[in-house]
């Protein structure tokens, strides 16, 4: 019979990357690659890649929220407009490992009103700024000052673009203008080149168009410049007819000429039955104008108020595709674009919402390839998912993780990177998360009252992280029946040996009740229709909110945990539906667990053993006998409300979180705490435990979610791989001391920092060299051997500064300060005192050239204290030598008085002694 090893105990667990708010507020900006973004979190600006997730910079705010942000062209600098009219200008660094950058100029007073608008010519040479004063500012990229000033809009500046292109002529003339929108509606141009050329009236602009009833919020230009979009709240795209050769007449509506030869017209007008906030050309090789016959054949596309980025064609004013979906009335302003970022490289329309989400639409898969949601608020719950599992004997992925946060939408990651999907279906807070079928169905409950089971759909084939772009996680089944707030969710742990769907399911809620519900004929492929399950039972469990709920293994028992201070077992009897016979279901209560002084907030079955663990408000976690109900074992450390627990390794060990933003990991049968691991600032709501248990992730109060790795074997690896090179040396020494070899005994002692085996070693040369003294009465060398002086005076300079800290250390103590002294006095009598000051002054250049980024806090900490100035040596030192100096006087001064006291008590004897002996011998 095979006896099984028991598991080692897992120790450490570290962090391996965190998912942090990304997008709080205000303006974004993208790579000309499509690779990484910019966007704002609080007062700064995160520079952040966008496949992995990874933030690779971020640059210093003034402490001001952020108006207005972009970036050149060529990704080389950055600019920042603060609501304290500040303009801060970057350079982007081509290497990124984390750093904070600052600004490499800064205009205190770039306007003399918040900016909104800036955007930089496709040359990187000129930034364009709109501030709400209704003042437009050209700046010089390389420089940093303005080089034009334009007034005389009729109020805050909406929009602006440049048109920078070469005219068709043979002289081959540039144009260069500046195209601005106002809330007065008006869109005017300026003509950059004539203010070079310090052309009269060459401020004023060259025209202003009439045609938007509303605020233009959005313009754009062919990079022909030959015509202009512009889109705005009035819920219509006009198309202007930008040609240098049109000659317009200015009485003409939408239009009025300034200078004689320019005179932009309105050539179409297309409604777009929202209201638009950004708008952009889509150019490609079969894109043409056809002036001759006056057709337009451009794309285009346009965002606003219903969530979604629309393509249409400009030939014949139509819709061709939409991407995203129309939000719901109730829902208009969280999910509205406030902006929307063309980016050609790679064929992608990224749009910004109003509830701080990025969006990745491709144009070649007309679908959504990636969503990035910039702030999750308090999250209250996690779980893995599995939707990739083939058959229920397959091993688990754990490829996404859903999240319920303060809101009505779950949020479903994938667990390589930042990339997310939103489920909406609740109307309200969704509360608790639980999944079923190893992880291929999820449920959630809500303050709606209703708890829905959601499931993946399998459909689709063409994939993007491993997941399909059209699939979706999609409701298949709700429950209704609660009258409050459902709290608590849990599904049963086994499946059916003839179907791949959980059986039943438990809801408890604020209502007091648990009801259990049959999921026989849930589905575990979303297909768009949504089931309405049937109530089996319904219990009254408790006197107060049921806060959590958890089926055994074996789909035998259920526990509830309350804030009535109590945990209750409930025997499960299931019977699954037949040909003949409906499906049937109750609870039948066996006993309540009694301890906890507060609300309990976390239960949970052992995998493997009959026992359950419970988390409270009274800063406890216990263990109880699932035979008596008794309580075996209370662990005790968090200091505050212990939120969650869960069992891993075989039930060995513990994980819980508390609301003192700790994790805690604890070893159950010896009643300790293992690990803390700390990363939150807020309390920890949300703990996920991946299916292999190599994955803790943890989601708190303060909108950070943390994915802890384990390190148990590596990190013993790591000590196992140290104890053997320590063993190693340690028989080195011994041959060295062995051979005589003090050279090498004594830098290898500093090698492996052990000041003990160092002192010993002087000890021993002492001692031998006092007998050796005594027996030639003469002394041999400073140290008392010869090799030994020759070693400190050749010592190289780390060497010698760690050689110095020990004596430093040693000095401090009187039964080790005699070696000390010793061993100063042999290095100031071999060594000059400006060698000793170079020694110091070599190592801590050679501290300040390390960058390694891989070195831990721990290590830089321990490297911060040991590197010690020569002065702060010196100072360490003075005190003992002089209190050891003092000391030694004073043992010569008490010598002579014993001298003296026992030739007073010899009489004289002594004195005298050598006259008597003269006499003798007279006689």
């Amino acid at each position: 019979m095979a006896i099984g090893l028991r598991p080692k105990l897992k120790t450490v667990y570290e962090k391996s990357r965190a998912i942090t708010p990304l997008h709080t507020s205000g303006p974004i900006a993208i790579t000309s690659d499509g690779t990484k973004v910019f966007t704002c979190v609080a007062e700064n600006v995160l520079l952040t890649e966008v496949a992995s997730g990874k933030q690779l910079a971020s640059f210093q705010g003034d402490t001001q929220s952020i108006t207005a942000l972009c970036i050149t062209p060529s990704d080389s600098h950055l600019f920042l407009f603060t609501s304290a009219q500040s303009l801060r200008i970057f350079e982007i660094p081509s290497s990124f490992i984390g750093q904070s950058v600052s600004p490499s100029r800064v205009l205190a007073r770039g306007h003399d009103a918040p900016v909104h608008v800036c955007a930089v010519d496709p040359t990187s040479t000129y930034l364009a700024s709109g501030s709400a004063d209704g003042v437009v500012k050209v700046w010089d990229v390389a420089r940093g000052y303005a080089t034009h000033i334009f007034k005389g809009h009729g109020g805050a500046v909406s929009a602006l673009t440049f048109n920078f292109v070469r005219s068709p002529s043979v002289t081959q003339e540039r144009v260069l203008q500046l195209v601005t929108a106002s809330v007065d509606t008006r869109i005017r141009i300026f003509d950059l080149s004539s203010i070079l050329a310090k052309d009269k009236g060459a401020f004023a602009p060259i025209a202003t168009l009439e045609g938007h009833v509303s605020v233009p919020r959005s313009l754009a230009i062919t990079e022909d410049g030959k015509w202009m979009l512009s889109g705005g709240r009035d819920s219509v795209v006009l198309i202007w007819d930008m040609s240098a050769t049109s000659m317009a007449d200015s009485s003409k509506r939408g239009s009025k000429n300034k200078t004689r030869g320019f005179s932009p017209t309105l050539v179409k007008t297309i409604p777009t039955l929202e209201r638009v906030e950004a708008i952009g050309i889509i150019e490609s090789e079969e894109d043409h104008t056809n002036l001759a016959a006056g057709a337009i054949d451009l794309s285009f596309f346009t965002a606003g108020e219903k969530g979604m980025v629309k393509v249409w064609q400009a030939k014949d004013s139509k819709l061709s595709y939409s991407l995203g979906e129309e939000c719901e009335t109730d829902q208009e302003e969280q999910r509205q674009i406030m902006n929307a970022i063309y980016v050609p490289s790679i064929s992608t329309v990224v749009s910004v919402h109003a509830d701080q989400n990025i969006l990745f639409h491709s144009l070649d898969t007309r679908s959504l390839t990636r969503q990035l949601i910039g702030f999750n608020d308090e999250i209250v719950d996690a779980v893995f998912l599995s939707p990739h599992i083939q058959s229920p004997e397959s091993a688990s992925t754990d490829s996404h993780i859903a999240f319920a946060t303060n809101s009505s939408l779950i949020r479903v990651y994938s667990t390589s990177g930042l990339d997310a999907r939103l489920l909406s279906g609740h109307t309200d807070i969704v509360l608790c998360l639980d999944r079923g079928a190893k992880g291929q169905v999820l449920a959630s409950g809500s303050k709606d009252r209703i708890a829905r089971i959601w499931a993946f759909a399998q459909n689709d084939a063409s994939t993007f992280n491993g997941a399909s772009v059209n699939q979706q996680w999609g409701c298949v089944a709700l429950c209704e029946g609660h009258t409050e707030s459902i709290g608590a969710i849990a599904m049963s742990r086994t499946i059916e040996d003839d179907q791949s769907h959980p059986r039943f399911m438990f809801t408890g809620s604020q209502d007091r009740t648990i009801k259990m519900w049959d999921l026989s004929e849930v589905p575990l492929s979303y297909g768009g229709q949504v089931q309405k399950c049937r109530s089996l039972t319904t219990q009254k469990a408790h006197e107060k909110d049921i806060n959590s709920l958890d089926v055994a293994p074996n789909d035998k028992l259920l526990a509830s945990g309350s804030q009535d201070r109590t945990v209750k077992i409930y025997e499960i009897d299931y019977s699954p539906r037949t040909d003949h016979k409906a499906a049937h279901g109750e609870i039948k209560l066996l006993g309540t667990c009694k301890g906890h002084k507060r609300g309990v907030w976390s239960v949970q079955f052992g995998r493997t053993e009959r026992i359950l663990a419970t988390g409270s408000g009274d800063k406890t976690i216990k263990l109880w006998n699932l035979k008596d109900y008794s309580c075996i074992k209370t662990f005790e450390g968090h200091t505050n409300s212990v939120l969650r627990v869960d069992f891993i390794n075989l039930d060995l060990q513990l994980v819980s979180t508390a609301s003192d933003g700790l994790l805690k990991l604890w070893n159950i049968r010896e009643e300790e705490c293992i690990a803390t691991m700390d990363n939150h600032e807020d309390k920890v709501w949300a703990l996920a435990i991946s299916a292999d248990e190599k994955i803790i992730v943890s989601g708190a109060a303060d909108s950070v979610v943390t994915f802890w790795e384990d390190c148990s074997e590596e990190r013993e690896k790591d000590r196992e791989s140290k104890r053997e090179e320590l063993i190693l040396k340690e028989q080195a020494f011994m041959n060295y001391l062995s051979l005589n070899d003090y050279r090498k005994a004594i830098q290898l002692a500093l090698a492996m920092q052990q000041p003990g085996r160092l002192l010993n070693l002087f000890k021993t040369i002492r001692s031998s060299s006092e007998l050796e003294t005594l027996e030639s009465d003469k002394t041999v060398s400073l140290t008392g051997k010869s090799e030994v002086d020759e070693v400190l005076r050749t010592l190289a300079g780390s060497e010698l500064a760690r050689l110095l800290r020990y004596v430093r250390d040693w000095n401090a103590n009187a039964k080790t300060s005699a070696v000390a002294q010793g061993i100063l006095h042999a290095i100031m009598k071999l060594r000059s005192v400006d060698d000793i000051m170079k020694v110091f002054g070599d190592e801590a250049q050679e501290t300040a050239l390390i960058t390694d980024a891989s070195t831990t806090a721990v290590d830089t900490k321990k490297r911060s204290v040991g590197d010690t100035s020569f002065k702060e040596l010196v100072d360490g030192l003075i005190p003992y030598t002089e209190r050891h100096l003092s000391r030694l006087d004073k043992l010569v001064q008490d010598s002579y008085i014993v001298d003296y006291i026992l030739s007073e008590m010899d009489d004289g004897m002594f004195d005298g002694g050598e006259h008597n002996a003269m006499d003798i011998d007279k006689i």
